[in-house]
């Protein structure tokens, strides 16, 4: 696909690689994904995820269909399954129903992402997009997803370290003798689940530094002190994704999606 000048494009999302939806009379919907300012790491992670096309699912992504050029720039197509990022979802924090209807099949399209061999690596509300209408949830943003089972993540200046801090695992920040594995889609779904319910991060920081620091060695406020509506066993079901080992979370997707439901 190298012709876009027929749609009209609305933002959906903002950042270094913006989505959009685009739309227009006789044609296929789509969503298109453009960094704001030309770089190789932004091209990178878009030629990444457009190499991943066979290996994503319509059922639980959407699918990269075309690398195209826009006004002199690199971007990605991707099939328009509809939805909204759910950093765009309004009304949050959300009741209890509401966000069971959105994380059991959130943690169920994980687990298809898991059983792919795929370790997403950016986890958080903007690569989500869910259809009210259906309740279909699909992940976006396959930019750094990992093929391999189990990788070790080299310390890094915290604004090169891929992926985004706020919903980062401790041993994808590279300050731990850890390796990244599908568990660290755990802790950022936990970090997800905690902000759907509370409306507010589990840790906040002044500079990236503290962020990391938080991650690796701070305990979050257990959510249901900051929703006092929220069920204890809830609470405790994302306090233990929010473990910082590996090994103390739940160990699989599949685990996430039968305690929830």
């Amino acid at each position: 696909m190298n012709e876009l000048s027929g749609y009209v494009f609305s933002p959906l999302r903002e950042g270094d690689i913006a989505l959009y939806r685009g739309s227009g009379n006789g044609l296929t919907p789509i969503l298109l994904l453009a960094p704001e300012e030309t770089s190789p790491g932004c091209i990178k992670r878009l030629e990444h995820e457009y190499e991943l096309k066979s290996e994503l699912d319509t059922d639980w992504a959407a699918r990269p269909v075309a690398l195209a050029h826009d006004n002199g720039r690199m971007t990605l197509v991707l099939e328009d399954p509809g939805g909204t990022p759910l950093d765009r979802l309004p009304g949050r924090p959300l009741d209890v129903s509401h966000f069971l209807r959105i994380a059991i099949p959130l943690a169920s399209a994980l687990r298809h992402v898991h059983e792919r061999g795929l370790i997403h690596k950016d986890i958080k509300p903007a690569n989500i997009l869910v259809n009210g209408a259906t309740g279909a949830v699909k992940f976006t943003g396959f930019g750094i997803a990992s093929r391999l089972a189990r990788e070790r993540q080299a310390p890094e200046c915290p604004e090169t370290i891929a992926g985004t801090l706020a919903y980062m695992a401790p041993e994808q920040t590279g300050r731990m003798n850890r390796s990244v594995d599908s568990r660290s889609d755990l802790y950022a779904l936990g970090v997800t689940f905690y902000e759907l319910l509370t409306g507010a991060l589990p840790f906040t920081a002044a500079d990236p530094i503290e962020l990391i620091h938080c991650h690796i060695a701070r305990e979050p406020v257990p959510p249901h002190e900051l929703a006092s509506a929220l069920p204890a066993p809830l609470s405790l079901i994302i306090m233990k994704l929010l473990a910082k080992t590996a090994e103390e979370r739940y160990q699989t997707a599949a685990g996430v999606e039968a305690v929830s439901a």
